[in-house]
């Protein structure tokens, strides 16, 4: 039977922390962190790590888990996940995985073999399937699915045009009818997939407040600690908020150009992420910033996909 995992999403400053201990609490979950650099000792404040005191009494995963010359990829993040998720559900609690990026979420719920040459040819033939349902529609998308695979195409809804895509996508990658696969790709994991977001101009006005509250904690004495450990040649130095001081402490540019360098790129950040989200994976979102009643829908919405209610 697949396995229940909630997974909350969305840019920094939306509210996902949060969200995150209040369905914790009340669904009787543990927190997976889904951010590669949270992995990292040592890097608390440019990584928006949550603090203890803030945990609630939640457990947490994934988080200080690596020195900071250690590499962490995507490949070991499936498989930290796929053991704490097995862990939590063993436990009858419920697995979040709070934040982090989308390739890695994604490599997890659509349970990539990785290698990048496995991963490029996945993405390039998932970008012509789903040329072919914008083009074309889901109707005639499923057509395609039906006449080389009917048995798989009998069972997925005709609307439902990922798990299609899929299909198609594992017949082409394997030479095998989807039908016939016994690996558990498709149905390892039952996720339930929520993002937070809220209007462009008021997430980059908290963006940039972050930042600045960043910086009061001490954000520029951690960068300047992971620059003098060599950060620029470091697994852990190519993140932002880190990064943007190299050139300051070089001499190269101002404070305040480095802060407003940091402020830009995780503005960038937050925009290429929303792309993904909305391209890649299927998100059900909300507005806590400017709706916080809409906290109850989520609570709902929680409860039907766990079958309370």
């Amino acid at each position: 039977m697949a396995r229940k995992v909630l997974a909350i999403v969305g840019p920094t400053a939306v509210g996902k922390t949060d969200l995150s201990i209040k369905i914790a609490k009340k669904f009787k979950g543990e927190i997976i962190s889904g951010d590669s650099m949270q992995v990292y000792s040592k890097l608390d404040i440019g990584t928006a790590k949550i603090r203890p005191d803030e945990m609630d009494g939640i457990k947490h995963y994934m988080i200080n888990v690596r020195n900071i010359d250690e590499r962490f990829a995507v490949a070991d993040f499936t498989a930290g996940c796929r053991k704490y998720i097995s862990q939590i559900d063993a436990e009858h609690k419920l697995p979040l995985i709070v934040g982090g990026t989308g390739f890695y979420l994604q490599a997890l719920l659509d349970n990539f073999h990785l290698g990048q040459d496995r991963y490029d040819q996945t993405e390039k033939i998932r970008r012509k399937w789903r040329g072919y349902l914008a083009a074309n529609g889901p109707q005639k998308l499923w057509d395609q699915l039906n006449q080389i695979d009917s048995a798989a195409a009998e069972r997925i809804p005709v609307g439902n045009s990922r798990r299609v895509i899929r299909a198609l996508e594992v017949y082409e990658n394997t030479g095998k009818l989807f039908s016939q696969q016994h690996d558990q790709s498709d149905n390892e994991f039952d996720p339930l997939i929520i993002g937070l977001n809220t209007d462009r101009q008021l997430l980059y006005q908290r963006i940039n407040k972050r930042v600045d509250i960043m910086m009061e904690e001490g954000l520029l004495k951690e960068a300047s600690w992971l620059y003098d450990q060599g950060g620029q040649e470091l697994p852990a130095g190519k993140g932002i908020g880190y990064k943007e001081f190299y050139p300051y402490f070089e001499g190269r540019i101002s404070l305040a150009d480095a802060v407003a360098e940091v402020k830009k790129n995780s503005r960038h950040y937050a925009k290429r992420q929303l792309t993904w989200f909305r391209n890649k994976m299927n998100v059900h979102w909300f507005d806590l910033v400017q709706q916080p009643q809409q906290y109850d829908e989520i609570i709902t919405l929680v409860s039907q996909w766990l079958g309370k209610e």
